[in-house]
């Protein structure tokens, strides 16, 4: 089977973290803030803070923002759940914002509507959390302007989207933004086995989300509530969760950022020929604007159904995968799942969004895919779609 998406893991990886698990730290170590230094270094960022978990970041962002009980935050139907569950975790509510047709992000003027509509009715959100869908950024300077026109802060969903670049700076930078948020999962750009961070140009939003991803505890004197009673002491100042990461993780994090921009290049490589095999077939392959270097997290076509009669996208689908290769949907839209559909959303909500999904196909793409599985995947898509 030739999946959708597959970890890179070489032999330095693995020499990285097999001296982790011969030295003396396997948690809490030197690893984890070496690996902080590197992707902000990276990104261009003041600080990042490690967690166990894309949604994890997400969550700890939140609540340094404040997020809580009353609040509204707006994100992407186009996305994986954990976009919008990071707000009810905090006890918010959550909206969303249609897609642009194009991009398949965040529309800004879908969203510039719903502004203002939502300031006549005093439903501003707190937060937004544009999703940078595939590795291709949103337009965040528009939407940062639109931030301070309307007071909302802003969390990048960038968990596809390491090794991109908007406006020709890194993304992760937050020049437009309060917090960013990347995934190191096994089938994303780089990986950490499972694995987060969220990085920030703010000293106090990078305080607080420490705290929230270990206990809400302190060493930090300076952070105290009264005297220290010793080189021992620590104190619970929030309520806070075990979100750390590992140095087992941080150690395969930083070897496999060595390789990021390799694994990005070899990336495009593969894009651009999947570009030029499916010319003529009967579907639109994924547009990637000028503001933006893309990292190519997913490789999403859209069948045009009506010119492939009888097929329907689930024989298309099961035919591929009854020929070993691994397409896959991305995404579900958020607000049609069972829990959603239950805080009030239903279908026609948000159509941009609905006619994506029910036309999109996720076609593999990793770095080290190999031309001859591309060709098995583009020549057995022909012979179904033609």
């Amino acid at each position: 089977m030739i999946p959708y998406g597959k970890q890179n893991i070489s032999k330095e990886d693995i020499e990285s973290v097999v001296k982790v698990l011969n030295s003396d730290f396997l948690t809490q170590g030197p690893q984890v803030p070496l690996f902080e230094k590197a992707v902000s270094g990276y990104c261009g960022s003041e600080y990042s803070v490690a967690v166990n978990s894309a949604t994890s970041a997400l969550h700890i962002s939140c609540l340094a923002l404040g997020l809580q009980e009353g609040d509204l935050l707006w994100t992407s139907p186009n996305s994986f759940v954990a976009s919008a569950n990071c707000a009810l975790y905090c006890g918010a509510k959550v909206d969303f914002v249609d897609i642009d047709p194009l991009t398949y992000n965040i529309s800004v003027e879908e969203l510039e509507k719903k502004l203002i509509n939502a300031k006549l009715d005093d439903k501003l959100p707190k937060i937004v959390i544009p999703v940078h869908f595939a590795g291709q950024s949103c337009d965040m300077k528009k939407i940062k302007s639109l931030g301070d026109e309307y007071g909302f802060s802003i969390i990048e969903d960038a968990s596809h989207a390491i090794g991109s670049h908007y406006l020709d700076k890194a993304v992760g930078g937050c020049q437009y933004s309060d917090i960013a948020v990347f995934s190191f999962h096994p089938v994303k750009i780089i990986t950490t086995a499972e694995g987060g961070i969220a990085t920030t140009n703010s000293n106090e939003l990078a305080q607080k989300m420490d705290l929230y991803r270990s206990h809400g505890i302190t060493r930090d004197e300076a952070l105290m509530r009264g005297k220290s009673d010793g080189s021992w002491y620590y104190q619970q100042i929030s309520l806070g969760f075990n979100y750390r990461m590992t140095e087992l993780q941080a150690a395969l994090g930083i070897s496999q950022l060595n390789r990021l921009d390799d694994f990005v290049s070899k990336r495009h490589v593969l894009k651009k020929r999947y570009d030029k095999l499916l010319e003529r077939l009967p579907l639109i392959k994924p547009y990637q604007s000028l503001s933006c270097y893309s990292a190519l997290h997913l490789y999403p076509i859209k069948l045009d159904l009506a010119k492939n009669f009888p097929n329907n996208r689930e024989q298309i689908f099961n035919a591929l995968r009854e020929n070993d290769i691994g397409v896959n949907v991305h995404y579900i839209p958020i607000h049609l799942q069972p829990y959603y559909k239950n805080l009030g959303f239903k279908y026609g909500d948000f159509p941009n969004t609905e006619l994506y999904y029910e036309n999109v196909l996720t076609l593999p793409l990793f770095a080290h895919m190999t031309f001859k599985q591309q060709d098995k995947i583009v020549s057995a898509l022909t012979n179904i779609l033609l």
